[in-house]
């Protein structure tokens, strides 16, 4: 069985931006594959970059047709177990990244990403 894959903000900018790069074409297979999960965070980093009304509201749609991984309180408890414990070791991860790797961690899914961040979190598979 296919496992599902969180695809972060900077993926989604790839596949946006440049279709036919790399990554663009590895989130429309995740999309084409119906394997693709959506985070809030990551949905309101995306939508904050649209430039006029008229893409905010085609990039809405298009993401809204996608399943919503919910934050639970023990999303935010474990995004904070992470960042404690990273930053014992001096390493310090943006909490937007944080809760989208404990979502990730709490749904076993991948997660697709350019950010070299989610490489430092223990236990976060990435593509």
């Amino acid at each position: 069985m296919k496992s599902d894959i969180l695809v972060d903000t900077s993926a989604w900018i790839d596949y946006f931006n440049k279709p036919d790069s790399k990554t663009g074409k590895t989130v429309e297979n995740i999309l084409q594959n119906r394997r693709a999960v959506l985070a809030g965070i990551v949905l309101t980093e995306i939508l904050q970059g649209a430039k006029i009304k008229r893409e905010f509201d085609a990039v809405l749609e298009s993401m809204l047709a996608l399943p919503l991984l919910e934050a639970s309180l023990m999303t935010w408890i474990e995004a904070g177990r992470i960042s404690f414990t990273l930053r014992r070791k001096g390493i310090t991860i943006p909490t937007t990244d944080l809760i989208i790797a404990s979502l990730a961690l709490e749904n076993n899914c991948s997660i697709l990403t350019l950010d070299p961040h989610f490489q430092q979190i223990p236990g976060v598979k990435i593509l």
